[in-house]
């Protein structure tokens, strides 16, 4: 029996609206790109068990890639609460230094109503625990990709912070018996 687990861990599409918000799940994807999507399409297993986050980009950005995913909450983004859908220029006016007291400690602080980064880590882990054996394509966000990696490297949030997670890339991690292996990290 196969214990192994391939994570083909795809960040969504970029998304279809004004940049410098904060996204709520409903934002539509940009499914335009159609020559980036042929060419993860290809690098992906031709069988294998498909998640997505709630959230409409990823669901639009699975559907794109042919990917015929489950939905499953522990893989959405961070919640950010009361920020969900506001522009980070407007929330900075509005709440000057406590809203830059947040950044200095984002992997622990929350955000009104919200959760911290190091609970998303949490949330994700016991999602990581329902998933099989074999290869496994989750279609999410920066965030839920970080956290994955904080999983499997044994990092502190702050740590997994800095990692670069672009739209339509692809991180390949592998659940071993008792181990982690990273295979790719913000692939094009």
């Amino acid at each position: 029996m196969n214990s192994e687990t391939r994570l083909w861990l795809i960040r969504h599409a970029p998304v279809d609206g004004p940049r410098g918000v904060i996204h709520a799940p409903d934002a539509p994807a940009d499914l335009g790109d159609a020559a980036a999507f042929a060419a993860l399409r290809v690098r992906l297993p031709e069988r294998g068990f498909a998640v997505c986050s709630p959230a409409r980009r990823t669901s639009e950005t699975a559907a794109r890639l042919g990917l015929a995913a489950i939905e499953d909450d522990a893989f959405r983004e961070q919640d950010f609460g009361d920020w969900t859908g506001r522009r980070h220029s407007e929330l900075e006016a509005e709440l000057g230094a406590a809203y830059g007291a947040f950044w200095h400690a984002p992997a622990t602080n929350r955000p009104p109503g919200g959760e911290s980064f190091a609970d998303q880590i949490e949330r994700a882990r016991a999602g990581l625990a329902r998933l099989p054996a074999d290869d496994v394509v989750l279609v999410v966000h920066s965030g839920t990709i970080r956290a994955l990696l904080a999983i499997a490297l044994e990092l502190a949030p702050e740590l997994a912070l800095r990692f670069v997670i672009d739209p339509l890339s692809l991180t390949r991690i592998d659940r071993l018996q008792g181990a982690w292996r990273v295979v790719a990290v913000n692939q094009r």
